[in-house]
């Protein structure tokens, strides 16, 4: 069928996009520029082996040095265990296990440790992700083979070939805690039987009706539910929500936040908690133990010796066969008892629960997930529910090429046009000022916004506006370029004198604890690191720094603040905005604020594109719009 074809060309071309820019990140670069960019861990101390599933040696290591830098390893991703002395022989590949804090274990292809693991200078580097690719590949294969079978009614939904069917008539259902279009929804998720779609803007309660929703299927079909998300934040939140409504949940794959109530739920603490496990233990010890007396046979010896090793081996091998069938007793033991399975799109392919079929599959925030990545779990289930905003950022795409052939564009939506009888829309927000609400509302939501009386109003204190625009059209702050990012000192600096007054302003409301949250956001990198510059010279904001924080809009999808100032960055003669015009992202940005938004950019600029014009013309019929010249 063209559409997977067409999906699975594109996937090839980002996949190749994505290997060159690896390639580029590691192969000049030296262990501390990789460390730097987060593929390395560099020096580590071995805290530990044993041997794990099919005979490979799991090893648990810990960075000693640079602890506090960030990097990239996740439960899950291919890794290399390697010596510095002679890095391209001394390495042996293998998968990150388990990551938290500054340690993590690495399950290696090998059932002993190399000899050059004694002689220290070692390391842990990430390699390139091909599993990811290839499980998001043999999806789209299977979906293809499937979208011949007219049986199969839900690919060719999902397609648009054929529309989805819903049993009315059940009898209806309220749930108190929940708002009218959020009861919508949880009905329409309940008759759906292919597919179910919630499109939840900013602020709508989106997890609080999903999750509802899912305790609704569980008592009607009484069937356990795959529950899946792009990133593993998005997967942990709806994982503690789903627990905390006092469902059996199964975390599968590494929790991002390492709290101690995510752990509880993950495959390997249910698995250590079982009643069996001490047995497993016990025979994992003893198979460990014969190991080791079989490597005392290592050096020089004559054809006894050999056999006697040879016997040693075969023991423990025999033992760990034990081990893994036990192992296996458990882990369906605990798949069966759980009425929901949480992972990431990928990791819902992981081994123990590749097999398994499901009635109902949640995708949440699929407005940020590849399709490609989306068939791997759809494939398991007769219905899906996709829950997310298509009108907030898109996937990372990597390449121009595949982006432009449609890569970026997500299945939500795609079936949000396609089916529109299925989607439901939430449309009573819990966050922003209604004027933070409207212009938003207006542009991507079709008026449909509420804000909810407990915020349609709330101010930082009486008489606040909760919108600003401040325009430095004429006051000469031209942009500069920065490599390929740009920059506006003078736009920052108007932007923290303005928070500086401002802040001073609301000290006799609040105490240093309970002050305003504050964001700083620019879609621009290098504009960030101006305004960190500039902010930390500036005595009098300096007791707040603990409230203040200063990054792109991407790293704020899903979070809110009491105050967001946005540095627009872009002013030139041309009226060239770049990546500005990406009105999504922006729309992100001004939805991220509870009370009050303050926008600094030039008119003169901004206003080559409608979106902007419109909201400066919105600005100033709400009294918001200020000349930068009132400033200086």
């Amino acid at each position: 069928m063209d559409y997977f074809k067409n999906l699975l060309d594109v996937l090839t071309i980002e996949r190749e996009e994505d290997r060159n820019q690896y390639r580029r990140l590691t192969e000049s670069t030296s262990v501390a520029e990789r460390r730097a960019n987060g593929l390395t861990w560099y020096p580590i101390a071995i805290r530990g082996s044993e041997m794990s599933r099919g005979d490979y040696l799991t090893v648990e290591v810990e960075r000693t040095t640079h602890q506090d830098i960030a990097h990239q390893f996740r439960s899950g991703m291919p890794a290399v265990f390697f010596s510095n002395h002679d890095p391209k022989n001394d390495r042996v590949e293998g998968t990150v296990s388990y990551q938290s804090g500054n340690r993590l274990k690495i399950t290696l292809l090998v059932d002993e440790l190399p000899d050059w693991s004694r002689d220290g200078k070692l390391g842990v580097e990430l390699l390139f992700d091909d599993k990811s690719y290839d499980e998001m590949q043999d999806a789209l294969k299977l979906a293809n083979t499937l979208s011949g079978n007219p049986q199969n009614r839900l690919v060719s939904i999902l397609t648009g070939l054929s529309s989805p069917t819903f049993h009315t008539g059940l009898p209806p259902l309220s749930i108190p805690q929940l708002n009218e279009s959020q009861n919508r929804a949880v009905e329409k998720i309940r008759e759906a039987n292919e597919l179910a779609i919630v499109h939840g803007p900013p602020g709508t309660g989106k997890t609080t009706t999903l999750v509802q929703a899912i305790k609704v299927l569980l008592k009607q079909d009484n069937q356990k539910i795959l529950v899946v998300a792009p990133s593993n934040t998005a997967v942990d939140l709806l994982s503690e929500k789903l627990h905390g409504q006092g469902l059996n949940v199964l975390r599968v794959g590494n929790p991002a936040r390492v709290s101690d109530r995510l752990m509880a739920l993950t495959l390997d603490h249910k698995m250590a908690e079982h009643s069996l496990m001490k047995e497993a233990k016990k025979l994992k010890k003893q198979a460990n133990e014969f190991k080791n007396m079989a490597h005392k046979y290592k050096r020089n010896f004559g054809k006894a010796e050999r056999d006697q090793r040879k016997a040693l081996f075969d023991e423990a091998h025999r033992i760990m066969k034990d081990v893994a069938n036990t192992e296996q007793y458990i882990i369906d033991d605990l798949i069966n008892k759980a009425q929901v399975v949480t992972a990431t799109l990928v990791g819902s392919n992981q081994y123990m629960i590749r097999n398994l079929r499901f009635h109902t599959v949640v995708i949440d925030e699929a407005g940020q997930a590849l399709e490609p990545a989306c068939w791997i779990p759809i494939l398991k289930a007769q219905k899906v529910v996709l829950a997310g905003d298509h009108c907030q950022l898109s996937p990372t795409v990597k390449s121009n090429e595949a982006a432009r052939k449609g890569l970026n564009t997500t299945l939500l939506e795609k079936c949000v046009a396609l089916h529109p009888e299925a989607v439901s829309v939430l449309e009573e927000q819990y966050r922003m000022h209604e004027h933070i609400m409207g212009y938003s509302s207006q542009v991507f939501y079709a008026n449909l916004l509420k804000a909810h009386p407990s915020v349609a109003a709330h101010s930082l204190f009486p008489g606040d506006r909760a919108v600003q625009f401040i325009d430095t059209a004429g006051c000469g702050f031209d942009e500069k370029l920065d490599g390929t990012s740009s920059t506006n000192p003078e736009e920052a600096a108007l932007l923290l004198k303005h928070l500086t007054q401002f802040v001073s302003g609301l000290s006799p409301f609040y105490t240093p604890q309970n002050f305003p949250t504050i964001a700083i956001i620019s879609p621009y990198k290098q504009q960030l690191a101006v305004l960190n510059e500039q902010l930390a010279h500036i005595p009098d904001l300096q007791p707040y720094l603990p409230k203040i924080a200063v990054n792109t809009i991407d790293s704020f999808q899903g979070q809110e603040r009491d105050i967001v100032y946005i540095s627009m960055t872009r002013s030139n003669a041309d009226g060239e905005i770049g990546f500005l015009s990406d009105i999504r992202r922006m729309n992100v940005a001004m939805t991220r604020a509870r009370k009050k938004l303050v926008i600094v950019g030039d008119s003169a600029t901004l206003a080559s594109l409608p979106f902007y014009a419109d909201f400066i013309t919105y600005s100033e019929k709400l009294d918001a719009y200020q000349s930068a010249w009132e400033w200086l």
